[in-house]
């Protein structure tokens, strides 16, 4: 349900609750940020002890204030901060920022103390933000109730952490960031991240959402709220380790890490996920260009043969392409450039730049002109020239102005052909790249980061969006989860099995030879992991062998039951692995891979939110190192890929109707040129 935020970003009066004037305390950080917009709004200052704060007369409580409070910031000791939200809600206060800490984080009983004020809260028909909070401010309404001063500019930052609220904001400057909207998470106890991705994707003011969270609440709905934002946002999360996978009871547990889940909630929702502050830095500092594409072939184009090598293998390694360029763009390029540049791809002024620094812009606009290409990554020495009076080979200030002229024509030649620009340089401060950096074109320092700002200009095209599926009505509870229940689950659903029969003698042993006739498989049942354990028997050629083998089996491993199967003939079969997980923050979440007993050795597996629609999950299992496989190698036929993409579908389906079923995993489904079998398969409850 949309919440509406208006008195938390644009309130007409504000209140700090526990303002003071010693500087080692909250309330003085607050207030002294809540005064530098005197003029914009009225703002109270509140302690108990009544006097004056900041020079200014406080009031002694919110009723003490004697006129209406929009927001009211609260930094108060823990055992003061029900009552201060109480009075608040009492005044009418539509807005509350909880600077006090001492709650959730704190242990059950502040976890239930918190929850009885979210309730009052919302009972109030109010919003609150934290407790154990950092503040917010709205550079867009001159509302400033944090600690901190941001820079004004177009990327909402929201945040669980301080320290790297301001790293971020440090490591913007030089890229010309600014900041629209600060907030500091805290507990969630009220206003969530759903509800702050929200409001921020309506704020015009805002271009970007910046998110540092390792609590996300609801994590399907954030990615559904980022999915929907029409604008980008960038994701910084940490405890994405392998911890949760060591107890897993299946393959689908033991392959899938939190890290597993939130990538692929990125990738479905379309959010740039970032491992570092440098990582977010590069990737907004891209995103404030403004200029896009939807391809990824990239030209590389230096002054020197080893910057030019290593951007192009920097710009593969991130997944862009960087063809060569074919004859016309050549001729083009040969025009401006002298004989021996290079125009293949990288393009290298070869030293052409010390003797006409203009070569730089006249070749950036042969390579921004021709159809060829989709981006462009320049790196090397550019800048230099300004930087050093002169650079390399002498001139002084013939080279430094001549450079300062190609500066601004680069400027002009991007305008004129939008494109993603980026670039490189040994001097990013220079006058040049300052030129370059203040008209929104990115710079950087490192080769390795202009290439991945030139992968996060490169924006998929819409039908390569996947988007977050929505969760199918719930369905009755697994009431029988053993190996035949979930065979039977998943057969009602439309998933093909072999003829089985579970046994528990020899006398159930020889109705099922009776049943259907050989190559038999005989399972142990009820035992993790059965193969590794002794508890398959393939090819049984016929009663004999079924026999021996269940005698063998029995006398080992003394299970409870047994599952005698029709052999499937495995010819020119490829075996998968489809598994469905359900994560506490996302649900249920798919993986689809090479499959069987090797499953866990070669992980070649990939994830994506559940449940998956066919067409998600043929570009899942197109996207596997070994998917050429699936296409016949070898003098081996292609295999029925449409056929497993609607099995898919429908396993991830039944698992995702059922919230019971922390687990549902088959393996090997196997995928023949003419269909797809099941083989196994099994469910661990929640």
């Amino acid at each position: 349900m949309r919440r509406d935020l208006t008195a938390l970003f644009g309130p007409k009066s504000v209140a700090v609750v526990g303002a003071s004037d010693d500087p080692a305390k909250y309330g003085h950080a607050v207030a002294s940020q809540a005064l530098r917009a005197p003029d914009r709004r009225p703002v109270h200052l509140v302690n108990r002890r009544g006097g004056t704060v900041l020079g200014r007369t406080a009031a002694t409580s919110l009723a003490d204030i004697g006129e209406p409070v929009d927001l009211a910031v609260i930094s108060v000791p823990g055992a003061g901060f029900e009552a201060a939200v109480d009075d608040a809600l009492a005044c009418g206060v539509r807005a509350i920022v909880g600077i006090t800490a001492g709650f959730a984080e704190a242990g059950p009983a502040g976890l239930a103390r918190q929850r009885a004020i979210a309730d009052r809260v919302r009972a109030a028909g109010a919003v609150l933000v934290g407790p154990n909070c950092l503040g917010v401010a709205d550079n867009t309404t001159e509302l400033y109730l944090a600690s901190d001063t941001f820079t004004p500019g177009g990327v909402a930052l929201l945040s669980q952490s301080g320290n790297l609220a301001l790293e971020l904001q440090l490591r913007g400057a030089p890229h010309g960031l600014g900041f629209s909207r600060f907030v500091s998470l805290g507990n969630q106890a009220d206003v969530t991240l759903v509800d702050l991705v929200e409001d921020c994707a309506r704020h015009e003011p805002t271009r970007a959402i910046a998110v540092y969270a390792e609590d996300f609440g609801d994590g399907r709905a954030f990615a559904q709220a980022a999915a929907a934002a029409g604008k980008p946002v960038v994701l910084l999360t940490a405890g994405r380790g392998s911890a949760s996978a060591r107890s897993a009871q299946s393959h689908t547990g033991a392959l899938t890490t939190s890290s597993d889940i939130v990538a692929a909630a990125c990738r479905d929702a379309g959010v740039e996920l970032v491992s570092t502050p440098r990582e977010m830095t590069i990737v907004l500092a891209a995103l404030n260009a403004g200029t896009r594409t939807s391809g990824r072939r990239t030209a590389v184009f230096t002054d020197g043969g080893g910057h030019g090598a290593i951007a192009a293998d920097a710009a593969e390694a991130a997944g862009l392409d960087v063809p060569e360029l074919g004859g016309s763009a050549q001729e083009q390029l040969r025009t401006v450039l002298w004989e021996q540049s290079s125009v293949g791809n990288p393009v290298d002024l070869a030293g052409m730049g010390e003797q006409n620094p203009r070569s730089y812009a006249e070749t950036v606009a042969g390579l921004l002109g021709t159809d060829e290409v989709d981006a462009v990554l320049m790196t090397g020495y550019f800048g230099g020239y300004a930087a050093c009076d002169g650079g390399l080979g002498g001139g002084g200030t013939a080279l430094c102005e001549g450079e300062l002229e190609a500066a601004h024509a680069v400027v002009t030649h991007q305008r004129e052909m939008p494109k993603p620009l980026v670039v490189q340089s040994m001097y990013p401060q220079s006058p040049s790249c300052q030129v370059l950096a203040e008209a929104g074109i990115p710079v950087f320092a490192a080769t390795e980061d202009a290439a991945r700002a030139l992968v996060a200009m490169t924006a998929p095209e819409t039908a390569d969006q996947p988007g977050v599926a929505a969760l199918p009505p719930a369905a009755p509870p697994l009431r029988d989860a053993g190996y035949h229940g979930v065979r039977a689950l998943l057969s009602a659903a439309g998933v093909p099995f072999p003829a089985a029969r579970e046994i528990t003698d020899e006398a159930g042993l020889l109705a099922a030879a009776e049943e259907f006739d050989g190559p038999y498989v005989l399972k142990a049942l009820h035992v993790l992991h059965k193969s590794d354990a002794g508890g398959v028997a393939l090819r049984l050629a016929d009663r004999d062998a079924l026999f021996g083998a269940y005698r063998d089996m029995d006398a080992r491993l003394g299970a409870p039951s047994y599952s005698v199967e029709a052999m499937a003939d495995l010819t020119d079969g490829i075996e998968l692995i489809v598994g469905v997980h359900r994560d506490p923050r996302f649900g249920p979440a798919a993986m689809v891979g090479l499959g069987g007993v090797l499953t866990e050795t070669l992980h070649d597996v990939a994830f994506s939110l559940a449940p998956l629609p066919a067409g998600r999950a043929e570009s899942l299992l197109r996207s596997l190192r070994t998917a050429a496989l699936l296409d016949g190698v070898r003098g081996r036929p292609a295999v029925d890929v449409a056929a497993a993409a609607a099995v898919i579908e429908r396993i991830t389906t039944v698992a995702s109707a059922h919230p019971g079923i922390a687990e549902l995993e088959v393996n090997p489904l196997l995928v023949l040129p003419d269909g797809v079998m099941a083989l196994d398969s099994r469910a661990v409850l929640d």
